[in-house]
């Protein structure tokens, strides 16, 4: 039987972006499309270094994670969906990201999508582009074929779904398609799981008339609830073959839909002291601390079993924190010995009851030894803050800051020199890549004056600044 893609006008993407059904000149007009987003798959180039599970850490996560998606049906209860969550800094993408790549060493791997709210396409924090980028992957997978088949008829019959409601895009680029082959004769052995990550990061689509006063704008939330009422359709379906797996913070709307309307067909994980994260993060410190010791020839005993303990503590389960600090003294210039004294001098958990305050004070930290830390925390916010700018992702651009915020050229590198490890920056001269943070967390400190303190910045200053930079240009 020949592949459905051997023609390439079947399911076509065009610079990675859009979907393009088969035959549309019956319909005397242009093509419809729809957006997928290549980048929100899991093994995409926008996500090449992408957190990962340090090596043998988060081991009991997954392997419950894996045990479920492969024998979830022996449990006393079936359920269908997997709620993988924990706050802020407690490593979901990463053990997202790690799960992904062992599910597809399996071969079970079905789908995936990675929300991102800092990503520099704003494809990725849209649920519009969630049903067509997974099916999308369901006609590429080997083990699909028949399926495949079937997607690229549903789009040919219907070429304007990709304009409709999510639940429409469900039926019929998902679950009709399924159901039209679960019984067919001599079906390979179909993936198992599809992983969804970030889904606190979607961001809500507008469609209505803006100069309309009588109607509000959608939320956020009700994009997210939207997206999690046709998850829980999908999963409740008997012809739906997959688990699903979605991470995200323990938001109230989301934790609201999982605990009042979907609790009968989820699991719940929530990455607490159960999964033993102090024992995962001393692996994580001693792998960092052996290669500081490597390239700066110091003496095996260092640093003293207190130290580890001590980060530890301060981290509170949360895994940004020691990566911060193993960034911090990766990256920054100086002694290493004084670099971990700096750190420790901190305030720790011991002298504050909030657990984000150590977190915070190494923020404050690494920020304040910038060479000018005044216009550091500016540029931070407005290259990385939410909310300022309706297309925030435009600003993390390297062309943006050479051409609205350098005062002369390389002044970047001057301003983001100590910052290393909190910002991925352009290597110099390329204009076309993006300023890059390392975790959310940094913008949850940035946007509240409770926890940066000094170095809040009001929005308005932010816009002021921008525009008085703006006007001196032109």
């Amino acid at each position: 039987m020949s592949s459905p893609f051997e023609n390439a006008s079947n399911f076509n993407i065009e610079g990675g972006t859009h979907i393009y059904a088969r035959n549309y000149n019956h319909y005397g007009e242009r093509p419809p499309k729809s957006s997928i987003e290549t980048g929100a798959l899991h093994n995409s180039a926008e996500r090449c270094d992408a957190p990962k599970c340090h090596p043998e850490t988060r081991v009991a996560v997954q392997e419950e994670a894996v045990s479920w998606i492969c024998h979830g049906d022996s449990d006393d209860e079936c359920k269908g969906i997997m709620w993988v969550t924990g706050p802020a800094g407690s490593g979901k993408t990463a053990i997202m990201g790690s799960l992904a790549d062992t599910c597809q060493g399996k071969s079970i791997l079905g789908a995936t999508h990675f929300f991102s709210s800092f990503s520099g396409s704003a494809n990725r924090r849209s649920k519009r582009y969630l049903v067509p980028t997974l099916a999308y992957q369901f006609v590429q997978h080997k083990a699909m074929t028949q399926v495949a088949e079937q997607i690229l008829s549903a789009v040919e019959l219907n070429p304007v779904v990709f304009d409709q409601k999510l639940e429409v895009q469900l039926d019929q680029l998902i679950l009709k398609p399924l159901r039209a082959c679960r019984n067919r004769p001599s079906l390979p052995e179909w993936p198992k799981v599809i992983l969804i990550d970030g889904l606190d990061e979607c961001e809500a689509d507008q469609y209505h008339d803006t100069t309309r006063s009588d109607i509000s704008p959608r939320s956020k939330e009700e994009d997210q609830t939207e997206i999690l009422s046709v998850l829980k359709k999908a999963a409740s379906d008997p012809d739906f073959p997959f688990r699903i797996v979605i991470a995200s913070r323990p938001e109230h709307a989301i934790q609201s839909f999982f605990t009042e309307v979907a609790h009968s067909v989820t699991r719940r994980l929530f990455l607490d002291e159960k999964y033993n994260p102090d024992a995962d993060m001393e692996l994580f410190l001693e792998s960092k601390f052996a290669s500081i010791r490597r390239r700066c020839h110091l003496p095996s005993s260092w640093p003293n079993e207190d130290v580890r303990g001590t980060l530890i503590a301060n981290a509170s389960g949360q895994f940004i924190y020691v990566a911060t600090v193993g960034r911090f003294m990766e990256e920054s210039a100086g002694d290493p010995d004084q670099l971990l004294s700096q750190v420790l001098q901190l305030p720790g958990i011991k002298a504050c009851a909030n657990p984000l305050a150590p977190l915070d004070a190494l923020y404050t930290h690494i920020i304040n030894s910038s060479s000018d830390s005044h216009l550091s925390i500016v540029w931070l916010n407005l290259i990385f803050r939410e909310k300022c700018f309706e297309d925030q992702y435009v600003f993390q651009g390297a062309a943006f800051v050479r051409l609205y915020l350098e005062s002369y050229p390389g002044q970047a590198s001057h301003v983001f020199g100590n910052l290393n490890s909190l910002v991925s920056a352009p290597s110099m001269g390329n204009h076309r890549s993006r300023y890059r943070l390392y975790h959310k967390s940094l913008v949850d400190f940035l946007q509240d004056r409770s926890r940066s303190g000094t170095l809040y910045v009001e929005s308005k200053v932010l816009i002021c600044l921008l525009w008085y930079w703006a006007e001196d240009i032109l």
